[in-house]
C-alpha cells in the first residue's frame, strides 16, 4: 500500500511518498480502507520534531473508510461498514490502516466522508474546549486567537450555541468574512490593529472570562492583558511557535494588579475522550450539531498524497480556510 513516511524528523523534504506493507490486523483491531485523512498541525509538529516519534513513522491522526477486515474479538462493527476515528498513534496518511476497534466510531448516514474527515479531531477538540476545559455559559465572554481556522471556525460557532460572547483575531479580510458568518460578535484583524487594545475596548476595559489561544509563541504572553480576574487561558496549539517559560508569580499571580489569580491549562484529547463510552458521546453530540444544522463545517482544501508536501506548506504558511484534508482513493 502507499504511505507517507517519515524516515527523519525535519523539513518538507521528509515527506516521502513510499510502498509499505499492508497491516497487520490483531484481535482487538479493524483494518480500514481509508478514503479521506485529517491534515492537522499535530502532524507538521510530528513532522518538524517538535513531538518525538518513533522512526519511521506514517503520520496522520484522523481519517474515515470503511473496515475490510477485523479481529475475532472485535463485536461492535461488521466488514463494509463506515467508520471514522478522530485520533490515533499516527498512520492515516495511507491507502489503510488498522487500528483498535474501541477509537472507532460508526459514521451516520447524514454525515459523509468528506465531513466526516473535516470534523473529527477539530470538532471534538472545539466541542471538549468549550464544554469542559472552560465551559462556556450565558454571560462569558471568550477571545478566540485563529478564528477562522479549521478549529477556530468551529468554537466560534459551539461558543455561540452555549450563549458565549464572542471576540475573535484574524488576519485577513477573507478571514474576518468567515468568522462572521460563523457568529463571532467582535473581530480583530492583528495585522492592522493590536489585539489587546480591541480587546479592552470592545469589553469597556473588563477583560474576557477565557482565551483560547492555538497561536502560541506570538499571542499567549501578551493574552494574560485581556484575562478577567481569575480569567483562563486554554493553550493548546502553537503555530506561531514555542510558548516560552512563565514565571507563575508575575503572570499568574499578578500581584500588584486589580486583575490576577490567572489559570493556564494545555488541553490534550487523548485526556478528556480516554475511553469508548466519552468517544461516543461526543461524537453524537457532534454530529447531531452537525445534521441539525447548528454547526457548519468548512471544507478547505483537498489534497491527494502525492501533493502531501504542498498540504504541509500551505497549512504552515497559514494560506489555509477551514479544514484540509487528504483524499485517498
Amino acid at each position: 500500500m502507499k504511505a507517507i513516511v517519515i524516515e527523519k524528523q525535519g523539513g518538507l523534504d521528509q515527506i516521502n511518498l513510499v510502498e509499505v506493507p499492508l497491516p497487520e490486523v490483531k484481535p482487538d483491531e479493524i483494518l480500514i480502507k481509508l478514503t479521506f485523512a485529517g491534515i492537522n498541525f499535530v502532524d507538521i509538529y510530528e513532522r518538524m520534531g517538535v513531538y518525538p516519534i518513533p522512526l519511521p513513522f506514517i503520520l496522520g491522526k484522523e481519517g474515515v473508510g470503511t473496515i475490510i477486515n477485523k479481529g475475532e474479538r472485535v463485536k461492535q462493527f461488521s466488514l463494509g461498514e463506515r467508520v471514522g476515528f478522530a485520533y490515533v498513534t499516527g498512520g492515516s496518511y495511507s491507502e489503510y490502516i488498522a487500528i483498535n476497534a474501541e477509537h472507532a466510531v460508526a459514521l451516520p448516514p447524514e454525515v459523509d466522508d468528506v465531513i466526516a474527515a473535516s470534523c473529527l479531531l477539530q470538532g471534538l477538540t472545539s466541542y471538549f474546549l468549550t464544554h469542559d476545559t472552560f465551559h462556556l455559559q450565558p454571560g462569558h465572554t471568550a477571545l478566540i486567537h485563529a478564528a477562522a481556522g479549521g478549529v477556530g471556525l468551529l468554537t466560534v460557532q459551539m461558543a455561540k450555541l452555549l450563549g458565549a460572547k464572542v471576540i475573535g483575531t484574524v488576519s485577513t479580510a477573507r478571514k474576518l468574512k468567515l468568522a462572521e458568518e460563523a457568529g463571532a460578535d467582535y473581530l480583530i484583524r492583528y495585522d492592522e490593529k493590536d489585539f489587546v487594545k480591541g480587546v479592552m475596548h470592545w469589553t469597556e476595559g473588563v477583560g474576557v472570562d477565557v482565551v483560547y489561544d492555538s497561536v502560541g509563541a506570538t499571542t499567549f504572553t501578551r493574552s494574560f492583558e485581556v484575562l478577567k480576574n481569575r480569567g483562563t487561558i486554554v493553550s493548546f496549539g502553537q503555530s506561531s511557535g514555542v510558548i516560552p517559560p512563565i514565571d507563575l508569580n508575575s503572570r499568574l499571580g499578578n500581584r500588584t494588579q486589580q486583575r490576577g489569580s490567572f489559570y493556564v491549562t494545555r488541553p490534550v484529547i487523548r485526556h478528556y475522550i480516554d475511553n469508548q463510552e466519552a468517544l461516543k458521546f461526543k461524537t453524537n453530540a457532534l454530529f447531531n450539531y452537525i445534521i441539525q444544522g447548528k454547526i457548519r463545517i468548512l471544507v478547505g482544501n483537498q489534497y491527494t498524497l502525492e501533493n502531501c508536501r504542498q498540504a504541509h506548506q500551505d497549512l504552515e504558511n497559514r494560506l489555509t480556510l477551514g479544514k484540509s484534508i487528504l483524499k485517498i482513493i
